[in-house]
């Protein structure tokens, strides 16, 4: 009987005779190498050595035989009878042939999973290039962002100094209007540009002055950025400018970072991140310090 056989062939390589009935029941009997490689495949299954609910012989498409129902009946049994009897020196062959094969599905299942790890690898790594693109993408639209708020603040302040300079023509007009029949003959025009610098139209001048405020940043690696924020940014717009800026650390992950202040030393909380820099006190320039955030 073949299944037999190759059932003591795998007892003869050291699995565990229920692994091996195991084995040969559910590759259907399909000879020593089917068998083993169900065995290399689940060795590690925690339920390998459970038995099987269906007998052997069952599995097999026959009657299980008497030592699979409760072992061997006696030297006279019909298992005995019809089992062929190896010598030692083909038994010791045969072992031989099957521990070379099983060094070899060893040697190939080796070389799947160096593949597989390299694979792996692989993707890993075409991963971290997609990430990085990304944040080169993000950091670029962020980038093209605040250069367009920068020119779109500037054409206002353009235009609101063209609406000053158009009211203070009209004023100039009207003045002339008003007084010029009774001091056309006086030198009118070369007196009014005094009043003209007034205090209504030289304070909003004043007050530009500290609409932006330059910002320098010091890196814990001895480095510095300096960059120029409008008076009414929010300060988180600074730490969004440090995260994007900074260089990479080893590892690749970006721990978070907290913002101090230089003179009088300041931690800056979480709330303090939604507050304009005028209203902190960083205007007209500041220089803040970079540390590691501390996990809470």
């Amino acid at each position: 009987m073949a299944e037999l056989t190759a059932l003591e062939s795998l007892i003869e390589m050291g699995f565990p005779r229920g692994r091996a009935e195991k084995a040969l029941a559910l590759t259907g009997n399909q000879g020593i190498e089917a068998a083993m490689d169900w065995l290399m495949e689940h060795e590690d299954d925690p339920d390998v050595d459970e038995p099987l609910a269906t007998p052997l012989g069952h599995m097999l498409g026959r009657e299980p035989t008497s030592s699979e129902q409760g072992g061997p009946e006696g030297p006279g049994s019909a298992a005995e009878e019809g089992k062929p009897i190896l010598s030692e020196e083909e038994r010791q062959e045969q072992t031989k042939r099957m521990l070379e094969l099983v060094a070899q599905k060893q040697r190939e299942r080796e070389e799947r999973e160096e593949r597989e790890a390299l694979e792996r690898e692989r993707q890993r790594r075409r991963q971290g290039q997609e990430l990085s693109a990304a944040r080169q993408r993000l950091q670029e639209d962020e980038m093209r962002r605040a250069a367009e708020e920068r020119r779109r603040e500037k054409a206002e302040e353009l235009a609101a100094r063209q609406r000053v300079r158009e009211k203070i023509e009209r004023d100039k007009a009207e003045r002339a209007k008003k007084y010029g029949g009774s001091v056309s003959s006086q030198p009118a025009p070369p007196t009014e540009p005094g009043p003209v610098p007034s205090s209504p139209s030289q304070e909003p001048p004043s007050k530009r002055e500290y609409d932006q405020c330059r910002i320098q940043v010091r890196l814990p690696d001895g480095t510095s950025l300096t960059q120029t924020f409008r008076a009414r940014e929010q300060l988180a717009a600074v730490r969004l400018y440090v995260e994007l800026h900074r260089g990479e650390e080893p590892g690749g992950d970006q721990d978070p970072v907290q913002l101090l202040s230089g003179f009088p030393r300041r931690a800056f909380s979480e709330a303090d991140m939604e507050r304009p820099l005028q209203e902190l006190g960083l205007v007209p320039s500041a220089v803040l310090i970079v540390a590691k955030k501390c996990p809470s």
